[in-house]
């Protein structure tokens, strides 16, 4: 499975991306394409979902429990409305950004190994190198957001 792309076989969009605020961020749910096409610096993380998925990721990058990754502020926090099947837009805790600006290549490797055991990569078929591809993109987009006091968002659509 390619971690960047598009969407295949009814998996979901998750395009990470960084933003101003959350009201900037809100703005790209109307957006056709999502938030590259708009113009936001983002990456394609197809079926990496931005509170289930995210959060195990956050736990092991940040060596806390799930429950509480997730119970983190801005942690999956849906900040759009629902409306029908989506697009929808969550946020991202600082905690994560922080722990993946600050991640080394071999934290990488070893947040990937553990990532890609976890029930939810493992259901979309995704190994270890995949995931560390994935770390990696998610990782370059907080570098670049943090900097420029950026925060991070995730569009999510069917």
């Amino acid at each position: 499975m390619s971690v960047v792309g598009a969407r295949i076989g009814g998996m979901t969009l998750c395009d990470y991306f960084s933003a101003a605020d959350d009201q900037a961020a809100v703005a790209v749910d109307g957006s056709p394409g999502g938030p590259g096409p708009a113009g936001f610096d983002a990456v394609s993380l197809k079926g990496i979902d931005p509170v289930v998925a995210i959060a195990r990721l956050e736990a092991i990058a940040t060596d806390c429990s799930y429950e509480e990754a997730g119970r983190r502020p801005r942690a999956g926090q849906l900040l759009s409305e629902a409306h029908g099947q989506g697009p929808l837009v969550f946020s991202l805790s600082d905690t994560l950004v922080t722990a993946l600006v600050t991640a080394t290549r071999g934290d990488f490797r070893r947040f990937a190994e553990s990532w890609s055991m976890t029930a939810e990569l493992r259901q979309n078929q995704v190994d270890a190198e995949t995931a560390r591809g994935a770390l990696e993109a998610l990782a370059g987009l907080a570098r670049r957001a943090q900097p420029a006091g950026l925060r991070l968002y995730c569009w999510w659509s069917l």
